[in-house]
C-alpha cells in the first residue's frame, strides 16, 4: 500500500490513468504490461490506456490478448498515429484524477505509479518524473556506445534527469510525467502540431501557469537506447527541428544548452568558408576543431574508464561528433522552416 498522501488521500488512493502511446513495439510491450500490472498500486484505483498508432507488427494483437486477461487494459485506436494525438485520446478517456503518461520503450520499478503519486501530492506539484537510466538497445559495444553517449553531459548538455540523481529537484521538464488531469482542463492539452517535443512545450506551458516540476531521484525508469547510429541521428535531427517551434509557441527558450550545438555547426560552415580566403580563418578553424577533439577524447576516455571498456574509444569520439552536427542542423533547419518561413510542421515533409 501506499504512504498516505496529507490532506488527499487516506484510505482511499486517488483513481489513476496510466497512458501509453505506442507503435510497433512488439519487442518491448508485453514486458511493459507485466511491469504495469504488477504495480503496487491499487488495482481497483488503476487503468492502463495504450493507445496504438495503427502498428504492423504484433503489437496490437500482445495487447488484445492481454486485455483479454485483465480488463484494467484498454486499448484505444489513434488514428492520428503520432504521439500527441494519442497522448490527447487517452486524457480524453481517462477516468482517473491522476495521468501518468508512459512510454511502451521503456521499464518501470513495481512502485513507480505509487512514488510519483505520492510526490506529486506531497510536493504540490504540477508534474513529477523520474530518473532515466538509460541502456542498450541491443548487445554489442556500438550499442553500448550510444547508451553512454546518451548519458554524458558532452553528449546530451545538462539534463538533469539523465544525469543527477542525488536529491529531489526543480526543473524544467521530466521524462514522460505525472500530472493532475485538471491541469489538462487549465492549460489545455498537448499541442497536435508537435509531433516530436509536445512534453517539453507542455510543461513550459505548465511552468508558465505557475506549476512547478520536480525530478525525484528514488524513482528509476530503466529506457533502451536506439539500437543504431542512424536511428540516433534521426532522433537528434527531428527532436532539434522542433525546438525552434516549441521556443516560438511559449515565447521564450527554456533551456540554454539548445543553442550549442547550432552554434558549433555555424562556426563549422563560416571557419571552413573562411579559411578558403584567409590564413586566419583556417588557423581560427584548426584552433576549434582542436579543442573540440580534445573535449571530445577527454569524455570519451572518461566514459570508457567508467565502463571498462576501452573498446568504446572506436565509437565514441564519432558517435558525440554526429550527434552535435544533426541536434546542430536540425536547429538551424527549424529556425529557418518555422520562424522565419512561418511554415507549420505539416508543410515540412522530413518532420514526419
Amino acid at each position: 500500500m501506499i504512504d498516505p498522501i496529507p490532506g488527499i488521500m487516506t484510505a482511499v488512493p486517488p483513481f489513476v490513468s496510466i497512458i501509453v502511446p505506442c507503435f510497433n513495439e512488439e519487442k518491448f510491450i508485453g514486458k511493459l504490461l507485466a511491469d504495469l500490472l504488477h504495480q503496487d498500486y491499487p488495482r481497483d484505483h488503476l487503468e492502463i490506456l495504450v493507445i496504438d498508432g495503427n502498428s504492423s507488427d504484433r503489437t496490437r494483437n500482445i495487447i488484445c490478448e492481454e486485455a483479454a486477461k485483465d480488463p484494467c487494459i484498454i486499448l484505444v485506436d489513434n488514428p492520428g498515429r503520432f504521439v500527441p494525438f494519442a497522448l490527447n485520446a487517452g486524457i480524453r478517456q481517462a477516468k482517473g484524477e491522476v495521468i501518468v503518461r508512459m512510454d511502451a520503450h521503456a521499464e518501470y520499478p513495481v512502485n513507480y505509479v505509487s512514488r510519483l503519486v505520492y510526490y506529486l501530492f506531497e510536493l504540490k506539484a504540477g508534474n513529477v518524473g523520474g530518473y532515466w537510466i538509460t541502456l542498450p538497445g541491443s548487445p554489442g559495444i556500438k550499442s553500448l556506445a550510444i547508451a553512454r553517449a546518451l548519458t554524458s553531459p558532452f553528449g546530451i548538455g545538462n539534463a538533469q534527469y539523465r544525469l543527477d540523481a542525488s536529491k529531489i529537484r526543480q526543473v524544467d521538464t521530466v521524462p514522460f510525467g505525472c500530472y493532475h488531469k485538471s491541469t489538462f482542463e487549465k492549460i489545455g492539452l498537448f499541442d497536435e502540431e508537435l509531433v516530436r517535443n509536445q512534453d517539453i512545450e507542455f510543461n513550459g506551458r505548465l511552468l508558465q501557469h505557475g506549476g512547478t516540476i520536480y525530478l525525484v531521484p528514488d524513482v528509476h525508469i530503466t529506457y533502451y537506447a536506439r539500437d543504431s547510429v542512424r536511428k540516433l541521428l534521426k532522433m537528434f535531427f527531428q527532436y532539434s527541428m522542433f525546438r525552434p517551434l516549441v521556443n516560438k509557441k511559449l515565447g521564450m527558450i527554456l533551456q540554454p544548452r539548445q543553442f550549442v550545438p547550432p552554434a558549433w555547426v555555424i562556426f563549422l560552415v563560416a571557419a571552413l568558408t573562411g579559411s578558403l580566403f584567409s590564413h586566419v580563418s583556417g588557423l581560427v578553424l584548426l584552433g576549434g576543431l582542436g579543442l573540440y577533439l580534445a573535449c571530445d577524447l577527454v569524455f570519451s576516455v572518461r566514459s570508457a574508464t567508467e565502463a571498462k571498456r576501452w573498446e568504446l574509444l572506436f565509437y565514441l569520439p564519432w558517435i558525440y561528433f554526429l550527434i552535435h552536427i544533426c541536434y546542430g542542423c536540425g536547429y538551424i533547419l527549424g529556425i529557418i522552416n518555422f520562424v522565419l518561413l512561418n511554415r507549420k510542421p505539416g508543410q515540412v515533409s522530413s518532420t514526419r
